[in-house]
């Protein structure tokens, strides 16, 4: 009897033994098939989100993975690549400061040019194989559909759409956090602009601004431009008369200048024998000296490219650096 109650006894033992490290195992397995279920999960999660439906200008585009060999076809993505720490392996060639633009010639020596804006070279483009091409409905739409065929196309409407440029880059290339950084660093300095030239001016802020531009033959106000929309972000107004959301009005007839006025000019143009001529006469005109910015010694000469020209987030800060010295404001 003892000896049936003792084999019982160790039967039972080695049962409950057998089942507690088959339990163990159990867990760990489970532990272990847990964690890497997490881990795969979020692979899988990256493979979904590394592949992403880009919505922009000219419709939607898939992208796979974080694209690296970048093609820029407007200033404004060049400028704002840099902002990322992107090396485009191709852009086009600048309007002005050929080929590049003087601010961004330390970041871009030696990149490859793909001709110029309204006229990019596509075989060259093709050539650089690139994982994605950065467009403006502006600038490409009769080519866009040729554009996608060499690598994923996405594009902004208007070239001047700075802060569209940021957060379609972000998107694009997986730098979402990023582009988030970039434009709330923006944001913050438009804010701290905003209150200092306020403290500053007092009731005089806002003041009324015309941008000013002068061609060989006439003179063009910039509404809602890349320089216009600055202004407006950095508290300035613009007259009634320029109150629309179109780029703005070209002036052919000097007759028409009181369009123009306004508190403050900032007048950008190129340097050329035939425009600084014309500019001599809508400025020697008796009707210019009546306007307010002329009588209160408020006209101001600015530099084209980065009012104008460049139309990226770094040309954009450059400005508000301008402004923030003009108005002697500790940025």
């Amino acid at each position: 009897m003892l000896s049936t109650r003792l084999h019982k006894k160790w039967a039972l033992l080695i049962f409950v033994l057998f089942m507690a490290t088959l339990l163990s195992a159990c867990g760990s397995e489970g532990a272990s098939s847990e964690g890497d279920s997490a881990e795969g999960g979020n692979d899988s999660s990256n493979e979904d989100s590394d592949t992403r439906e880009i919505e922009h200008a000219m419709g939607t585009t898939t992208i796979e993975g974080t694209p690296e060999k970048v093609v820029t076809l407007y200033q404004g993505a060049t400028d704002t690549a840099t902002a990322f720490d992107v090396d485009p392996v191709g852009i086009v060639e600048s309007w002005v400061e050929k080929p590049i633009y003087k601010y961004l010639r330390d970041d871009l020596e030696g990149t490859k040019l793909v001709g110029e804006e309204t006229q990019p070279n596509l075989e060259e483009i093709a050539a650089l194989e690139p994982d994605v091409i950065f467009a403006s409905k502006l600038r490409h739409e009769e080519i866009y559909e040729k554009l996608k065929k060499i690598a994923p196309t996405v594009a902004i409407d208007q070239v001047y759409e700075f802060k569209e440029t940021v957060n379609l880059m972000g998107e694009t290339l997986n730098k979402a956090d990023k582009a988030d950084e970039i434009l709330n660093d923006w944001d913050k300095r438009i804010e701290d602009f905003n209150t200092k030239a306020s403290e500053k001016l007092g009731d005089e802020w806002p003041l009324n601004v015309s941008v000013l531009n002068f061609r060989s033959d006439h003179a063009r106000i910039y509404f809602d431009s890349f320089a216009g929309s600055i202004l407006r972000e950095a508290g300035f107004t613009r007259p009634e008369n320029q109150q629309s959301d179109e780029w703005g009005m070209k002036l052919t007839d000097k007759e028409s200048i009181t369009e123009m006025n306004a508190d403050v000019f900032y007048i950008f143009m190129s340097d050329d024998p035939a425009i600084k001529n014309n500019f001599e006469g809508w400025t020697n005109h008796p009707l210019w000296k009546n306007l307010d910015a002329v009588k209160n010694d408020e006209v101001h000469t600015v530099d084209e490219v980065t009012w104008n020209m460049a139309g990226g987030i770094r040309a954009a800060n450059l400005m508000l650096d301008d402004l923030y010295d003009r108005f002697e404001l500790e940025k």
